[in-house]
């Protein structure tokens, strides 16, 4: 039995209205939140203009209803229904593959609607599988991250948010994603968009990269030209590799002390934050011909976190050596080694 849709939104946005497309619609509406059955119809609409706007017509150069079904089914496995053990994307094209194949769809047609759910956080991919795959893929990306909204008709996106208010989509569909992921890693693959948001979402290291994945492959690749370098096995060995890489003028191995967001306060009016300002400042330390000493204070660490203090004696850098007490903290890598989050050996003063 076919479920009536609203009427107003289906006049006003002039929707293909086939009692298919009605089912679908009324279907996204009860089993997904607002905001991803707004951000559903949406792309469909800004989808249609870009077909508009390349001089492609409905049903000479696309099938309007598949592009239809492609769009307002695409977010389906954020859903809980849509919610099995496989990357969203292909959890929710699966669902809306059963949702067809059960109102006798054909099967090259749900292959078409597999495909545009599948690939539409593909890249360069979704843009290579048909006209109606490319087309879902436009309109989801004007809708989700603007791209290409400047191509829309004026006076369009005010129309369609008007009916279809947006309720911070962006932000609400990647906690929703994030949610899902959390619960199972295993949908969120560390080379994915699920796992690129999950890795946003969780403390340094706690899931893999592309870098951390080669050195965890055990073939051992080494970056090319790099020097082989000693890691720091425990957080007092930080210190010790620091004096020695820093006499050495090594300043790779200086930078690999830090993790790419750290900070360090070289003097007690610079501030660095992140990979490149802390390697000019290291630098510089080198250039002038710095040379530390170390000697421990105290350590706490709990898990994978260490606070260190040493008292630091830096000279070379002025006519009287700079004695510090160091504040330090340092987290284990994924790779097992020991890294600085902060280092400031002047905290406080």
């Amino acid at each position: 039995m076919t479920a009536d849709a609203p009427l107003p939104v289906f006049e006003q946005l002039r929707l293909p209205d086939t009692g298919l497309t009605r089912d679908a619609y009324a279907y996204v509406a009860r089993a997904t939140p607002d905001f991803v059955f707004h951000h559903s119809v949406r792309s469909y609409v800004f989808a249609r203009a870009h077909a508009q706007a390349q001089g492609l017509k409905a049903g000479t150069d696309y099938d309007d209803e598949l592009l239809f079904l492609s769009c307002v089914l695409h977010d389906l496995g954020v859903s809980e229904e849509g919610n099995g053990d496989q990357r969203f994307e292909v959890d929710g094209a699966d669902t809306a593959a059963a949702f067809l194949r059960a109102r006798g769809v054909e099967e090259r047609r749900i292959a078409i609607v597999w495909d545009a759910i599948a690939l539409h956080t593909s890249d360069g991919i979704a843009g290579r599988k048909g006209t109606e795959v490319a087309l879902a893929q436009a309109g989801i990306g004007t809708d989700i991250l603007g791209v290409r909204r400047e191509d829309l008709p004026p006076g369009l996106a005010d129309e369609v948010h008007a009916l279809l208010p947006r309720m911070d989509l962006g932000y609400a569909l990647s906690d929703a994603i994030v949610t899902q992921a959390k619960a199972k890693p295993h949908k969120a693959s560390p080379l994915t968009f699920p796992g690129a948001l999950l890795r946003h979402h969780l403390p340094h290291g706690a899931h893999p990269d592309w870098y951390d994945l080669l050195a965890a492959a055990g073939w051992g690749d080494k970056p090319v030209g790099a020097v082989a370098r000693r890691r720091a096995e425990t957080p007092e060995q930080v210190g010790a590799l620091f004096t020695e890489y820093l006499e050495a003028g090594d300043i790779e191995g200086l930078v690999s002390l830090y993790e790419p967001n750290a900070h360090f306060v070289p003097t007690p009016e610079t501030h660095l934050v992140g990979t490149e300002p802390i390697r000019k400042g290291l630098q510089e330390l080198i250039d002038r011909g710095a040379r530390l000493t170390l000697e421990l204070r105290d350590i706490r660490q709990v898990d994978d976190i260490a606070l260190v203090s040493n008292t630091a004696t830096l000279t070379g850098v002025g006519p009287e050596p700079v004695i510090s007490t160091t504040t330090e903290i340092l987290r284990r890598q994924p790779n097992g080694g020991w890294a600085h989050v902060v280092d400031d050996p002047f905290f406080g003063r």
